[in-house]
């Protein structure tokens, strides 16, 4: 699963956003603020891992989760690509609109 579809889902979208908030937190922290099991908030934390969105370290029986950069860096990277797209066709429309503005200017001379 890719980052997109991973962030798909609300719960996870707000536990990226935690982990994000509060920097690294435990599994247990993460389902304290949810209303969710914590079997049902482990299913979600596992795939934003195997997305690449949450990186997660063993620490005893603790399993600690941070931002994973390289499922992030995806998701930045395609809104990047987009956003250059749509400047372009807005800078190519900004074009046509001022030539039709200035053909008409002519015109009514």
């Amino acid at each position: 699963m890719n980052a997109f579809a991973a962030l798909a889902d609300d719960t996870r979208r707000e536990i990226v956003k935690l982990v994000v908030i509060n920097g690294e937190l435990t599994s247990t922290e993460i389902s304290q603020n949810f209303d969710l099991s914590p079997p049902a908030i482990s299913q979600h934390l596992k795939i934003l891992k195997e997305a690449n969105v949450l990186h997660v370290k063993k620490d005893a029986q603790k399993r600690i989760y941070s931002l994973d950069n390289s499922g992030i860096d995806e998701i930045s990277s395609w809104i990047l690509d987009i956003t250059n797209l749509w400047n372009k066709r807005l800078d190519k429309l900004e074009k046509y609109l001022l030539k039709v503005k200035k053909e008409r200017a002519h015109g009514k001379k």
